[in-house]
């Protein structure tokens, strides 16, 4: 299909749900997914944790959704003739509680992804409240390109975004929740967070040649601000959409799919990446991490597991001399 002139109108729903709030969140997804179909959208993005709000802490399990939860498949059931990527708590049967974001397409639950990196550092508490995940994969789409996705400090990790288009992905899709932090005026936008993203969406639409789409949500939660920006990357590192921070709105935008092909032929990195290199590489640093293989980088007399030689102990305890007899008497 990359070989057709294909047109793809991509929508990203910039919104401020309410914490908490997962019925009037509800009600808000499908009034803008009626509004998206009756602009012809393709694909519609929602947030992170669009359905319930990012600060949820201890309502984590008063609103997480099992994947048959009526209230989800009556939302698939609304993107019948388009797709949408929607973000929740996943409730897993054995009640493990998830990030993730679910890709729905006419009618149905096509694809899930929890998030696999869950930040604790700074203002952030995740793993605290929900479990990680532990798969990630590409998936086909009825748009006729792959679609990878990943939530927020997902792709905050290199490999995430390498892995989804070495598995079939042509657009890579990123729901986030991101604060505002840093602001500076010596920041291109006044503001460190959205630089830091920026310079993150333009790298990896170049390194595998994909379409990159950032979706973050703006309001308050208690007094967490999240600040928008949200954008579409040509796989050329190009900017061909960019939200205002802050503002609440449907912002759209028209990509081809003939982009993605041109781009792969003239710069075929994707083609020359050696995920075998990885692999091998990869098990060895888990070897020497783990103590089971000699660590290349180590110092040669350390113990398994550890960087440095051991040093011998101290001879006398620390504030006293080795030789007593000088000591002066009272």
């Amino acid at each position: 299909m990359l070989g057709l002139v294909q047109s793809i109108k991509i929508a990203l729903a910039q919104i401020a749900p309410r914490l908490g709030g997962l019925q009037a969140n509800l009600a808000s997804h499908h009034r803008l997914l009626d509004e998206a179909r009756a602009g012809d959208v393709d694909l519609l993005v929602f947030p992170e944790l669009g359905l319930t709000g990012y600060l949820l802490q201890d309502l984590a399990a008063e609103v997480a959704m099992r994947l048959d939860d009526p209230r989800l498949v009556s939302l698939a059931a609304a993107t019948d003739g388009m797709s949408a990527i929607v973000s929740f708590v996943e409730e897993s049967a054995d009640h493990r509680l998830f990030i993730a974001a679910a890709l729905l397409e006419d009618g149905e639950l096509r694809h899930v992804h929890r998030k696999l990196f869950l930040p604790t550092y700074g203002l952030f508490d995740e793993r605290r409240f929900f479990a990680a995940g532990d798969t990630l994969r590409a998936v086909p789409s009825r748009l006729g390109v792959g679609i990878g996705i990943g939530v927020c400090e997902d792709f905050w990790h290199l490999a995430v975004p390498q892995v989804l288009a070495l598995d079939g992905a042509q657009i890579l899709v990123n729901v986030s929740s991101s604060p505002g932090r840093d602001l500076a005026a010596t920041n291109e936008v006044g503001l460190g967070t959205a630089t830091s993203w920026r310079t993150l969406m333009r790298t990896y639409a170049q390194l595998t040649t994909s379409f990159v789409v950032f979706c973050n949500r703006v309001g308050v939660d208690e007094s967490i601000s999240f600040w928008g920006g949200s954008e579409v990357i040509a796989p050329n590192g190009a900017a061909i959409l960019s939200a205002p921070l802050y503002d609440e709105g449907l912002y759209t935008v028209d990509i081809a799919t003939a982009d993605i092909r041109r781009e792969r032929i003239a710069l075929p990195l994707l083609r020359d990446e050696r995920p075998e290199l990885n692999i091998r590489e990869l098990e060895r640093i888990v070897a020497e991490r783990a103590g089971l293989a000699s660590d290349s980088t180590a110092e040669p007399d350390a113990e398994p597991g550890h960087d440095l030689t051991a040093v011998d102990p101290p001879s006398a305890a620390i504030g006293f001399r080795a030789n007593r007899g000088h000591e002066r008497k009272s």
